[in-house]
């Protein structure tokens, strides 16, 4: 994509001498305003294969705060593509008002397709996807999340020579192929570590299609719930991550990576010596969304 993008620096973070170990996050969030983090990255190569085979429609999944549908409707909007969201949810319909992302990627030109629930799990089946172009017309599918294997192809670029001397490195877990590229890209002497952002151990399995090493590990313990689940305790490390660091987290996400690093420093998982690189996949765009909702059920929000 031809978008000017920023450095993506390896901040260190303040922790305890005591654990014997560095730890940096590689601030992929501050790479681009609008197309953050792994967002970019999976969009890149997509966007380059929709303009090799002439298309001019997007067409993407997403549910109410997808980082993914917003990352969608900025890029189609400057690059000449119309955009076209399958939104999960069709109570959604009527409160797009009250939704900073599914109001931005309006306001980029986004139009929007309001689904059931149950109606959404059926996006993979061919039915689904010829209805879709019966209703709209040709269009370059990108799937929820933005997992294929031009994403993936993408991801690989997180990781650079710079990050050649870090025994971990670690990423949050959505559909996948963020870590699968880190994977891809990362050398034998690299433990990979993965946190998933949602309920299910399919993910094992879905990692296994895209990459042919074994250094990975996913730790599935602190996923708070399952997917956009947050609870006082989540908001509380976040809020104190960013008072300590300077750093934002958004809570779905990198949020609940963060919080499994300091839990495995305290249960001393990590070598003494070594160095650890957390990738911040940026989703902050999101922040407002959640903290709507955390003010519905007069919770502690997100600074």
């Amino acid at each position: 994509m031809m978008f000017q993008l920023n450095k993506s620096i390896n901040q260190p973070i303040k922790i305890s001498k005591k654990h014997g170990v560095e730890l940096f996050l590689k601030r992929e969030d501050e790479i681009h305003h609008f197309i953050s983090g792994n967002k970019y990255r999976k969009l890149k190569y997509n966007v380059e294969e929709a303009k090799n085979l002439k298309a001019d429609t997007l067409l993407t999944f997403g549910g109410a705060y997808s980082n993914h549908i917003a990352a969608t409707a900025f890029a189609g909007k400057e690059l000449g593509f119309k955009t076209i969201g399958i939104i999960r949810g069709d109570e959604l319909k009527d409160k797009i008002k009250t939704n900073a992302t599914l109001l931005f990627a309006q306001a980029c030109g986004m139009q929007f397709k309001f689904v059931s629930r149950e109606i959404f799990r059926e996006k993979h089946t061919a039915a689904f996807m010829e209805a879709l172009k019966n209703e709209f017309g040709e269009f370059y599918h990108l799937p929820e999340g933005g997992t294929n294997v031009l994403a993936i192809k993408g991801c690989e670029e997180i990781l650079t020579t710079d990050d050649l001397d870090f025994d971990y490195v670690s990423c949050a877990i959505g559909t996948g192929g963020t870590i699968s590229g880190i994977i891809n890209r990362s050398q034998k002497n690299q433990q990979i570590l993965g946190f998933p952002a949602l309920k299910g151990s399919f993910l094992k399995e879905d990692i296994s299609k895209f990459v042919n090493k074994q250094n990975w590990h996913i730790f599935e313990d602190y996923h708070f719930g399952g997917y956009a689940k947050v609870n006082k305790e989540l908001v509380q490390f976040v809020n104190q991550f960013k008072k300590d660091n300077n750093i934002p987290l958004d809570p779905v996400y990198t949020g609940k990576m963060m919080f499994g690093i300091f839990d495995l420093l305290e249960k001393d998982y990590f070598k003494v010596g070594s160095k650890i690189l957390a990738i911040h996949t940026g989703g902050l765009q999101g922040i407002p969304g959640m903290n709507a909702v955390l003010r519905k059920k007069k919770m502690l929000i997100i600074d």
